[in-house]
């Protein structure tokens, strides 16, 4: 394996999940209204394919006509679409109420985890497990 030197190393910058839906507008709409994210963009005539974001998080949506991961399975093993970090734990305790106060959809309540974050798993109209974790001061 090559030794990356200071200065020829690569630097991530993000990343961005990719979640598979059945409706896009629906999708948006839901990541828009429920959990405060902004459309990035659209991409399609008609749209198949596009971006919301919040803060430094950006999720791709990507339409399907039919889901790529059984339901049932995801659920029962809890697969994560993605993970969602915030930077303290007054942040993450407001974030679960402010969801919990519009309503969205819990697949795991907030809870500390035995490895130190506090965590909660939202689950999207199509059944994406979106897991956001914060610190513990």
């Amino acid at each position: 394996m090559a030794v990356e030197t200071d200065s020829s190393r690569a630097i991530l910058t993000g990343a961005e999940p990719q979640l598979f839906v059945a409706d896009l507008r629906a999708a948006c709409r839901f990541y828009v209204d429920k959990l405060g994210f902004e459309p990035a963009f659209l991409y399609g005539e008609p749209p198949f394919y596009g971006q919301v974001f919040r803060d430094g998080a950006r999720l791709n949506l990507r339409q399907l006509d039919a889901p790529p991961i059984d339901g049932g399975l995801r659920a029962r093993e809890d697969l994560l679409s993605a993970t969602l970090t915030l930077d303290s734990d007054a942040g993450i305790g407001a974030l679960f109420h402010a969801y919990q106060a519009a309503a969205v959809p819990f697949h795991q309540a907030l809870r500390l985890e035995p490895w130190g974050a506090r965590t909660f798993i939202v689950k999207d109209p199509d059944g994406n497990l979106l897991l956001f974790a914060g610190p513990v001061e």
